[in-house]
């Protein structure tokens, strides 16, 4: 037999695109279109169906960036359509390759119930099936006029004012398409997505294989069947030639994917939040009707907080959505807040993303999540698996890994084992998308991308348009139906994250380690003021809950539940994985710069209240000491008078220059303004490399080849400009100052030595005005090194130093939290910080000298990107960081707290006792509070920090009656025995990096 396949395809193809879609929709009739421009912002459901409207044609130009218009589209069904399926066509001026990044709209009936949402492949309503003929059609769209940001196929990063309200301008973005009446013709849809799944599939095959060879022939024969005159009336013949390839069924060795329908949205990224709520609004609306029509159907939503908005602003969508939910096909999934960053969040933040987003399932519908739910986000923090333990749940899924750049992740289902020795069973799917349509392409690529072929076989696929949402379509759903036993094909069926993971579990378990993204690596340095206003929330949070519930025990100050809760809810947003990375439009970086400080002021009021509850009336001096150690003389969680301390010298330096000096660290800093010494005179030990000179800014060109706020490319190393030219190194009162220029830009440093403490510490300023430039700050120590230390979650996590392999190579770019450890045996030195996450550790070997081994570390300051912020960071900036020579990891933890947690001088009567107190530094205490239930009890959160075993004993300074172990929730862990208890002392055994929660039953 002859050959024929392309020219059979093409065929196909052209059939398909020209004759047979178009007779979807045989007819139509024009709808009568009105208009109502709203001024300024979103208005309410009932003033948006009441704007005065004026008429517009199809082909107008509509919608200013980040606009809304109200469209009233009204007509008559012909009474010849009679019997037949009708729905209204509305085109806003969609291109159909950007699903959920442009404009939508949301259709409405005139008594403001929502009908479904507009999207550009989703943008039919359902008038009547079928209809009598001579019906009314009266229907509103709240249109959102969101510019396109992204440019699509190809990608194109380039810079724009469209990112936020105040640049964008007003001109017109869209032209008004299509508002039509049209007869549906059912039979020719279901041709349609029988050819597209055997097309699909026989594109997949082997050539060779037999089954590629009876899907043509059908194929063939079908289009020799359908007139192209008269699509409609032969469409069901062309359907009975294909049904005998529909029907083959699938081999039993086949894949089995899990198809969930799914709408990933970013909770904020190339739109605002204010727009997050209503693409949410619209996609469950859609998804809510679908469910409807679809029984086989199954739809999963993670982030409880855009729940939470649905419940909040669309009553009327929130009750079609719970009684989905009732019916167990529209699934709450992730229990988490949001689907937050993991890298950068602290621990407590980390934590309260699991207890806010399972609490709202479960108080809402009574359901528990066994399963985390993070497709897009960009890499897994070590500490994560404890955590999602701590929570109750058991399962993680991912799909942000298939990115990496150097490295195939060699498992799509395995065991996750965290630093602790928690091990979360993980999936992420081969499919490779969290926006999997159910074409061909994607289903084949599944099965053959699966890396536990042999020993597993089901995967799962998250299916829907997703980022700016949309959700799964009625297309999506027919042809998983086509697939669901389809020989050449892997097999799809609905399941809820539930159910797939419990059938994976039951295959294949393999643990692995540290989950690190190749991919994104700038986005831990991208938006500096973002990621200032996290951290400092998160210690802030911690403050307040410690010194509120310290002044609830002492003396009955009111407890703010509510606010607290608030708060946390505000921070764990602004933790999503668009926000906090810094990757979000503008308009999401100035609202979240404006969040942070009114969420820090309404803190500090809280602190302030309950410190004034706690010191009385009076002139003493106090000192409040929230870090978990104590910290001169004041005991952690305490307030008294602090102890005196030694006293700082500043001198002249030979050749130029100053010396700081406190008797354990002598510093000098020449007249450049670096650290030519650093010098533990206890030890004996010089901590600058020798040659070498810390406090040294570096700057990089950065463009990097896509994704400019997200990526820095390994090429940017390649060319760096050592910036030594000081304008001003002068004494201070408080240390050294130091003045630079370079560029448009200009760095103020102040360099200053405690007394009596081996502490070193840079407070920078960077008044920013560079673009597509990489700003660094080197520390090259002396000091041999094979791995460091970097704080994560509830411990740290070890990297090597050296690039022996291309997974090593791959991370030149990493995490921390606090701080920074590396060490000889015997001595070490941190480098800690009060805001910055993104670093790297490089090592040399000296070829003159000593020839001993120079470690670099470097901690990354700013960056310049012009997408999709096109000002990113430009702007006043202020840093503090701490060289600390001598440290053991022990000290990097107490100086990571000390820098990040300030104390706070009050005036009063009396001092404070902490609530309670651990007897063993290895343990840090990162929560006190008051549970979240109401009931006075106290809850006390800590870990092992060390890395090691651990003994000691917790003591209560107040009375209670029990103190029970619970996971993260605050619920008793049932197969946990209750800790041994003394008097007010608990005794505690702790693994390494083990993290424990105790409840206190206060009587």
């Amino acid at each position: 037999m002859h050959d024929d396949r392309d020219l059979v395809e093409a065929r196909l193809k052209r059939v398909l695109h020209e004759r047979v879609r178009p007779a979807v929709y045989p007819e139509s009739v024009p709808l009568d279109v009105a208009v109502w421009h709203a001024p300024g912002e979103p208005v309410p459901v009932a003033e948006g169906l009441a704007g005065r409207t004026e008429p517009i044609a199809v082909g107008t130009r509509w919608g200013a960036p980040w606009g809304t218009s109200w469209f009233r589209v009204t007509g008559t069904v012909p009474t010849t359509w009679a019997g037949r399926t009708v729905e209204a066509l509305l085109d806003l001026g969609f291109d159909e390759n950007l699903p959920g990044f442009q404009c939508e709209g949301l259709v409405y009936r005139p008594d403001g119930t929502p009908v479904k949402g507009l999207n550009p492949r989703n943008q039919w309503v359902r008038i009547g099936a079928p209809v009598e003929g001579g019906e009314e059609v009266r229907l509103h769209i709240e249109a959102a006029s969101n510019p396109v940001i992204l440019e699509h196929h190809p990608f194109r990063f380039l810079p724009t004012p469209l990112g936020d309200r105040e640049t964008a301008g007003s001109e017109p973005q869209y032209t008004l398409t299509r508002m039509d009446l049209a007869v549906f013709d059912e039979t020719v849809w279901q041709l349609v997505m029988d050819l597209e799944v055997l097309g699909e599939l026989m594109a997949e095959l082997p050539v060779e294989s037999a089954r590629r060879w009876e899907i043509l022939r059908a194929v063939d024969g079908a289009l020799d069947v359908i007139d192209l005159q008269d699509v409609n009336g032969t469409a069901e013949r062309a359907r009975s030639r294909l049904r005998p390839a529909l029907s083959a069924p699938a081999v039993p060795s086949a894949h089995r994917i899990s198809a969930v329908g799914h709408a990933h949205i970013d909770s904020a990224w190339l739109w605002p939040l204010r727009e997050t709520v209503r693409k949410v609004a619209r996609t469950t609306s859609n998804m809510t009707a679908l469910l409807e029509d679809e029984p086989d159907f199954v739809f999963a939503m993670s982030q409880a907080q855009q729940w939470a908005w649905v419940k909040e602003h669309r009553p009327e969508v929130w009750t079609r959505v719970k009684k989905a939910v009732a019916d167990g096909r529209f699934v709450p999934a992730g229990g988490m807040w949001v689907e937050s960053d993991t890298n950068m969040p602290g621990s407590e933040a980390m934590a309260r993303q699991f207890v806010h987003g399972k609490r709202f399932f479960l108080d809402e519908f009574g359901i528990e999540n066994d399963e985390a739910w993070l497709p897009d986000t960009f890499g897994f923090a070590a500490g994560l698996p404890q955590i999602i333990k701590a929570a109750g749940s058991k399962w993680l899924l991912t799909q942000k890994i298939s990115w990496s750049q150097t490295n195939r992740f060699p498992h799509h289902t395995f065991t996750w084992e965290g630093i602790d020795g928690s091990r979360i069973f993980t999936h992420f799917p081969p499919v490779d998308t969290y926006t999997c349509s159910m074409e061909g392409g994607e289903i084949a690529h599944a099965a053959r991308n699966f890396k536990d072929k042999g020993v597993a076989r089901h995967s799962l696929a998250p299916t829907g348009w997703g980022d700016g949402g949309g959700g799964t379509t009625r297309e999506m759903v027919a042809k998983a139906a086509r697939l669901r036993d389809l020989e050449g094909s892997a097999t799809v069926v609905w399941e809820t994250p539930r159910e797939f993971f419990e059938k994976a579990e039951a295959e294949y378990p393999d643990p692995v380690g540290e989950l690190y993204l190749e991919l994104h690596r700038a986005t831990l340095t991208s938006q500096a003021r973002t990621k200032q206003g996290n951290r400092r929330s998160e210690h802030l949070l911690r403050e307040a809950e410690l010194w509120a519930a310290t002044a609830a025990v002492r003396t009955g100050f009111p407890y703010p539940y509510e606010e607290l809760d608030r708060m946390w809810k505000t921070v764990l947003l602004h933790q999503f994985h668009d926000i906090l990375p810094g990757s979000s439009i503008a308009w999401v970086h100035r609202e979240a710069r404006a969040t942070y400080e009114r969420v820090a002021g309404e803190l500090n009021d809280v602190i302030a209240a309950a410190q004034r509850a706690l010191a009385g009336e009076g002139t003493t001096p106090l000192v409040f000491n929230a870090a978990p150690h104590t910290r001169d003389g004041v005991p952690a969680g305490g307030a008294r008078t602090p102890a005196a301390t030694g006293r700082t010298t500043i001198g002249e330096r030979p050749g130029g220059g100053h010396v700081l000096d406190n008797g354990l660290l002598r510093v000098e800093i020449d007249a450049r303004g670096l650290v030519v010494s650093a010098y533990d005179t206890e030890a004996d030990r010089e901590t600058v490399a020798p040659g070498r000179a810390a406090n040294l800014l570096q700057l990089h060109p950065d463009f990097p080849n896509k994704w400019d706020a997200w990526d820095v490319d390994e090429f940017y190393r390649n060319t760096v400009m050592d910036l030594t030219d000081a304008d001003e190194v002068v004494a201070v009162e408080e240390g050294v100052r130091i003045v630079r220029s370079f560029g448009a830009s200009r760095v103020t440093q102040v360099l200053s030595l405690a007394p009596g403490e081996r502490r070193l510490v840079l407070d920078t300023e960077v008044d920013w005005h560079e673009t597509e430039k990489f700003l660094k700050l080197a520390f090259p120590l002396d000091v041999h090194a094979e791995r460091y230390a970097s704080e994560t979650q509830f411990g740290h996590v070890h990297r090597p130093t050296h690039t022996n392999t291309s997974w090593e190579a791959a991370k030149f770019e990493a995490c921390n939290h606090r701080f920074i450890h590396l060490e000889e045996p015997g001595w070490g030195v941190a480098v800690v910080n009060d805001s910055t996450y993104g670093h790297d550790v490089t090592r040399t070997v000296r070829t003159e000298g000593d020839r001993g081994t120079t470690t670099t570390v470097r901690v990354s300051l700013l960056r310049a990107p012009r997408y999709p912020d096109p000002e990113t960071d430009q702007g006043v900036h202020r840093f503090r960081h701490a060289l600390v020579p001598g440290a053991g990891i022990g000290d990097a933890v107490r100086e990571g707290w000390r820098i990040n947690v300030p104390e706070r001088r009050v005036t009063g009567a009396r001092q404070s006792a902490p609530l309670v107190t651990v007897d063993a530094a290895a343990v840090v205490v990162t929560a006190v509070k008051l549970a979240d239930d109401g009931s006075s009890d106290v809850v006390v959160r800590f870990h092992e920090a060390h890395g090691g075993r651990a003994r000691a004993t917790l003591t209560a300074d107040f009375a209670f009656d029990r103190v029970t172990a619970t996971d993260l929730l605050e619920r008793p862990l049932a197969d946990v025995p209750e800790p041994e208890r003394e008097g007010n002392r608990v005794s505690l055994r702790l693994r390494p990096f083990e993290l424990v929660t105790l409840r206190f039953r206060r009587p």
